[in-house]
């Protein structure tokens, strides 16, 4: 590809150039310093009118703001406010016809004169939408179409010939996350509200996942009765293969555990021999359970804690599931 300039690398030190990234670094979070310090009413009033909105919050921007637009529209879904990016030439283009009232408008321009941002307002306006304009101009035509005015206004660029949108695109992610986080006071979000929008992620699973999603059940459980020899037990565990057994009386209720390490022991202190000996005397009388409907991130920090690879499923005193390491492990949720 012929390049519209000639292209060429100066020698320069690594030393030189981490100063200078350095630089760059500095020069934008001092920029987001300074807005941090401008605040005012005016990130509260956004931060009302997002949270209050009937309909969605309509992101929209073109060029670097427009990919700031993006990302902003996305980190508000993610939080539980239904958004969504329209490119300000699509939105003139016919993507108008998706704009409904109880919507918000949340315009990004640097400038507050973009053509095709601001041609959008009378749209807005007359469906009786709010807008809140992020802009680097207060004084500007979008600014002044505004409800609620974001002051983007950077002294300069961070990029050597500080031309390039970098301190500006900086502030106007900034804002827009802090517009969103303050969404989350308000709506009074939980953790557990977050992984419902994240349910494929591993904070999701942490969160939402339970242990009777997880869990062995029914006829798969290895359940041996107390009365049975360690040869039986040995059994029950090899065939379900779940490296223990749950020892129960009469009734069913759960005395104990049996594994896989038992038997081990077993056979170490008294051979062969030890497998005809009554399964309750070489048990481990007790054994960690929990409830179905307890977290998986519990089971998990209860086998991480005692050192342990299963869980007897209880409900009352009988056990109903087994719930294994593995199991957890295999479904994302460390």
């Amino acid at each position: 590809m012929q390049l519209p300039y000639e292209r060429k690398v100066k020698e320069l030190d690594n030393n030189f150039l981490i100063n200078k990234a350095r630089q760059i670094l500095e020069d934008e979070a001092n920029a987001l310093l300074d807005v941090s310090n401008s605040l005012d009413e005016s990130i509260a009033k956004a931060a009302r009118l997002v949270s209050a909105a009937e309909g969605r919050l309509i992101v929209s921007g073109i060029g670097k703001s427009g990919h700031v637009g993006r990302k902003s529209a996305a980190t508000f879904a993610s939080l539980g406010v239904p958004s969504f990016f329209v490119h300000s030439t699509e939105a003139y283009h016919g993507d108008l016809g998706m704009i409904c009232k109880g919507d918000i408008g949340y315009f990004l321009s640097n400038s507050g004169e973009t053509r095709e941002v601001i041609t959008l307002v009378p749209h807005f306006k007359a469906l009786g939408c709010p807008i809140i304009a992020v802009t680097g101009n207060p004084a500007s035509t979008l600014a002044k179409s505004a409800d609620v005015v974001l002051n983007c206004h950077v002294d300069h660029e961070a990029d050597p010939l500080g031309l390039a949108p970098t301190s500006s695109t900086t502030v106007q992610i900034a804002l827009g996350d802090a517009v969103a986080g303050l969404a989350t006071f308000l709506l009074d979000m939980k953790k557990e509200d977050f992984a419902v929008f994240h349910p494929g992620g591993s904070l999701g699973k942490r969160l939402l996942l339970r242990v009777t999603d997880i869990m062995v059940g029914g006829d798969d459980v290895p359940i041996t009765n107390k009365n049975k020899i360690a040869k039986d037990a040995l059994f029950d565990i090899t065939s379900k293969g779940l490296g223990a057994t749950a020892i129960v009386d009469d009734d069913g209720k759960l005395l104990g555990i049996f594994t896989d390490g038992d038997l081990r022991r077993v056979i170490e202190k008294y051979g062969l021999d030890g497998l005809e000996m009554s399964v309750d005397r070489v048990m481990t009388c007790t054994p960690k359970t929990i409830s179905p409907t307890a977290p998986a991130v519990v089971a998990l920090n209860t086998m991480q804690k005692y050192d342990i690879s299963v869980l007897v499923v209880t409900e009352g005193e009988k056990p109903v599931g087994m719930i294994h390491l593995h199991d957890i492990l295999k479904a994302g949720v460390a």
